[in-house]
């Protein structure tokens, strides 16, 4: 008698997924600043056994220009085998590629040959505009019901941006998520706490405000997303929003416990009008509502103005400039990525109330240029951007570029793309691996990273 079985990637829990295979490809977003080639998703060897460890192996060039890959997904992941909604025999084999400028949504078939994905179809930005209501399509994540999309702006580039579904095996756009909205307009990442059946969404800005590069007088205004807002996720209604105050701008990526018994997360705040710090925030259950509290707070750094871009000279001062974070899938290290000063953080965040700092690295910097051992004296540019953790805890990769306009605000030198991979300790600690250090082609840069099989960003799991 024939059988079905799950993808063997699918984990009901993430103790599990955490004891899975090693990667050995990882998958890279790489644009051209200029927009005069097209863009491609890199694919790079990330097996230390291989002769091509640490080489971009393949690049699969987009059929247009002008895209800006950004944040990409798989089309299903281990939430496929929660019991509200399972899908346990869909396939974890394409990966949902946007851009972020063009609107255009990518469907890249990784199963032929996982080193060299094909194209499987494009969505144009009129089909995604008319059938999703939303444009600008920025975090996608596999889920119930299919695949979630969360959009910055509308049809039209404005606000409300907000959530579609596409379905996870055809990839037809479904349509707008969300029944009520309620007061939010802003959008930018969006997760969920699959056990409370709660869903979180965060704040950055529209199209306007940061395509050209982020608006100085916004940032100073305060104009920037400084809520996350909590959704019921059946019902699909705004239930209530959590404000930062308008001194913390940019409230960017949300990484709530992996365990489904544990409510509660993380978010960045990327930089304080206050004193140009950044913060990490943990959300919690208080009582029959949702709360959140400033847990970590990293300060900015004295710095000689001739070092500054304009936009810094002044204050006389590096921001961190807190842009990404990742948590271990044991939930017990939270990675923090400082793309202003260059370092990497590593937080034991075993107390979600009390994070200690236990390991740190520094690459790059607007004022640092920190090097790495394989790039010899070679003072490197931009610094710790988008950053992705293995499903045992063990390997951090992280990229440098953060977003075309804005990487020339802050390295006006123009940005030489970088790729590197540390080694996490057990109990605690960061080395680089000395080893791996891709540079990237200078026609592009590179940005998000998904690993082979799923990583500590992509997947939910239902079971503890």
């Amino acid at each position: 008698m024939a059988t079905w079985k799950p993808d063997p990637t699918f984990y009901p829990s993430p103790r599990m997924a955490g004891s899975a295979p090693k990667e050995t490809v990882a998958y890279v977003a790489s644009f051209d600043p200029s927009r005069e080639s097209p863009d491609e998703l890199a694919v790079v060897d990330v097996d230390p056994s291989s002769a091509d460890y640490g080489r971009i192996v393949s690049r699969v060039p987009m059929p247009n220009t002008g895209d800006e890959l950004h944040h990409f997904g798989w089309n299903a992941c281990s939430s496929c085998l929660c019991p509200n909604a399972p899908h346990p025999h869909t396939e974890r084999r394409y990966l949902v590629v946007p851009g972020l400028r063009s609107s255009r949504i990518h469907i890249l078939d990784t199963k032929p040959d996982k080193r060299k994905p094909q194209i499987a179809r494009v969505l144009e930005p009129a089909e995604v505009a008319e059938k999703a209501g939303y444009t600008r399509p920025h975090t996608v994540h596999c889920g119930p019901q299919g695949i979630y999309v969360v959009s910055l702006a509308n049809a039209q580039g404005e606000a409300p941006g907000g959530i579609f579904l596409m379905d996870h095996e055809t990839f037809d756009i479904r349509g707008q998520w969300e029944i009520d909205r309620g007061p939010q307009e802003l959008s930018y990442d969006g997760w969920w706490h699959l056990g409370y059946d709660t869903v979180v969404t965060s704040e950055w800005g529209l199209p306007a405000t940061f395509e050209n590069g982020l608006v100085p007088e916004v940032l100073l205004g305060g104009q920037y997303g400084h809520r996350l807002h909590f959704w019921d996720m059946n019902t699909r209604k705004h239930k209530q929003v959590v404000d930062f105050g308008a001194e913390n701008q940019l409230v960017f990526e949300l990484r709530p416990a992996h365990d489904p018994t544990k409510a509660y997360g993380f978010v960045n705040s990327v930089i304080s009008l206050k004193d140009l710090s950044a913060s990490i925030w943990t959300w919690y259950r208080d009582g029959d509502q949702w709360a959140a509290r400033k847990v970590i707070e990293i300060p900015a750094e004295p710095a000689d103005a001739s070092l500054l871009p304009p936009m810094l000279k002044g204050f006389g001062a590096v921001p961190p400039l807190v842009t990404d974070i990742a948590l271990s899938l044991d939930d017990r290290f939270l990675y923090v990525s400082c793309w202003g000063t260059g370092d990497l953080r590593q937080y034991d965040v075993s107390d979600p109330m009390k994070p200690e700092l236990t390991g740190t690295v520094r690459i790059g910097g607007i004022a640092a240029r920190a090097t790495h051992p394989a790039a010899g004296e070679r003072p490197l540019n931009g610094g710790p951007q988008m950053v992705e953790v293995s499903r045992d805890g063990s390997r951090v990769y992280f990229t440098n570029s953060l977003y075309g306009a804005i990487d020339d605000q802050f390295y006006t030198e123009g940005l030489d793309g970088w790729m590197v991979s540390l080694d996490a300790g057990k109990n605690g600690g960061l080395a680089v691996a000395k080893n791996f250090f891709v540079d990237w082609p200078k026609s592009h840069r590179p940005h998000q990273i998904r690993l082979e099989g799923g990583d500590a960003s992509s997947d939910s799991y239902c079971y503890p």
